[in-house]
């Protein structure tokens, strides 16, 4: 299952990924910069500084900066990783910034109840401004 994360909800989508996964299909998250997360500007960008903020710079933790990354890793939240069954689902999750060479060609999904367009806030914010705050954003 190949899913086009462009304007889906972070949090639904990976909770949407994290049980797909779960009964045994493989998921590819594609366009992961294009994927929002609602919510006010202010008070998302100051919890993930809060994040970021813990730890020492020698031990860590070390949380990713890429958006790829940061859906794999909200996605692992939503599974029992810590077990077998969610070890295995989990590798069986992946995301990538655009699309790659490899799904240009084949058929791509988008789940329309995950869109933020069904919902009825108008605060959130890209995964690319994410990106560009926590200071990956090359691009």
């Amino acid at each position: 299952m190949i899913i086009d994360g462009e304007n889906l909800i972070l949090g639904r989508l990976a909770s949407y990924a994290a049980k797909k996964a779960l009964l045994g299909e493989k998921v590819d998250i594609i366009n992961c910069e294009k994927i929002v997360i609602s919510g006010r500007k202010k008070a998302i960008f100051l919890d993930l500084k809060e994040r970021y903020a813990r730890g020492e710079f020698i031990k860590g933790p070390f949380p990713s900066r890429r958006c790829d990354r940061f859906v794999r890793r909200t996605i692992r939240g939503m599974l029992p990783y810590n077990q077998y069954k969610g070890k295995s689902a989990f590798k069986r999750v992946m995301c990538y910034r655009g699309i790659p060479d490899k799904f240009k060609n084949e058929k791509h999904e988008t789940v329309e109840k995950l869109n933020i367009v069904k919902t009825k806030s108008l605060k959130y914010i890209n995964l690319k401004l994410v990106e560009k705050f926590l200071g990956y954003g090359q691009n």
